[in-house]
């Protein structure tokens, strides 16, 4: 069975694994990420937030997984004027395919829902295919690409 609940400093060790986790899938799909140890989530912070809901999945006792919303002001040309931001969505490798991040954006969504929002968004890179498929299985579609070019490296036509 699988159990979400919000995350704790108590469970800081495994926040900061899965943390890494996430980098390492990541850095074969975006070269601007430093190849040293980095990081992207300052994790207690995350906790403390009380616009933030970082959550986390449990397996037999086990964390299985995490991810957050947090709650951003939307600019004025959307019909919304503000939206839940999903990130650290992370499900360990054992415990993929299995509903885990399925239950952890089902209880974003909710929690989102009772802040009164109902504009959910996210970013994943384009090659993530996995990931990709995994949100559009919750109602998640593509609506943006991001794009960059790195001007020290471009030649000139």
């Amino acid at each position: 069975m699988i159990t979400i609940r919000p995350a704790t400093l108590d469970d800081l060790s495994v926040l900061l694994e899965f943390e890494k986790g996430v980098i390492d899938a990541e850095r074969p799909m975006d070269e601007t990420l430093k190849q040293e140890d980095t990081y992207y989530y300052d994790i207690p912070f995350l906790i403390n937030q009380p616009s933030i809901e970082l959550s986390v999945a449990e397996v037999d006792g086990f964390i299985a997984g995490c991810g957050f919303a947090k709650i951003m002001n939307a600019r004025d040309c959307f019909q919304f004027s503000q939206y839940s931001y999903l990130g650290f969505m992370f499900t360990k490798e054992e415990y993929r395919g299995k509903g885990v991040n399925k239950k952890i954006m089902d209880y974003l969504y909710n929690w989102s829902m009772s802040k009164g929002i109902y504009e959910i968004r996210l970013e994943v890179y384009p090659s993530n295919n996995a990931a990709i498929k995994a949100y559009e299985k919750v109602g998640m579609k593509t609506t943006m690409l991001t794009m960059r070019v790195d001007l020290r490296n471009k030649k000139s036509p």
